[in-house]
């Protein structure tokens, strides 16, 4: 009887711990999306420096926008299953992780935005 009750303790406990194989495939999860959205921000920087009017093609449109999408279902789905290994430590931290180095992403992206305009703008003067 007491190796049935030490079986049913560790199976107990095993369930209350955080699942770190989990967690780490997460993690590389959110790092593969974090370097798809950095990579469609250059590929849009450097789209934009190629056109001559600035615009994009639609196929460089198309691959912005599928690495973006691909990356969005990655961080969400890994969001998920942390949240629902209740790993909120892991959840929080690479989530704010991810928002802060994409918003600086959208930052330089949206300068260069400004920068190439204005340049632009004295070009045709």
């Amino acid at each position: 009887m007491q190796a049935l009750d030490l079986v049913i303790a560790a199976v107990a406990a095993a369930s209350n711990s955080v699942n770190l194989w989990g967690a780490l495939g997460c993690a590389v999860a959110y790092s593969a999306s974090l370097l798809a959205t950095l990579d469609a921000f250059a590929d849009l920087i450097l789209a934009r420096g190629d056109s001559p009017a600035g615009g994009l093609t639609a196929g460089v449109g198309l691959k912005f926008a599928s690495k973006l999408a691909a990356a969005a279902i990655a961080v969400i789905a890994a969001g998920i299953v942390l949240a629902l290994d209740d790993n909120w430590f892991a959840f929080a931290s690479l989530t704010i992780a991810f928002v802060v180095v994409v918003g600086i992403g959208v930052l330089v992206l949206m300068r260069h935005s400004g920068v190439f305009r204005a340049h632009m703008t004295k070009g045709e003067q």
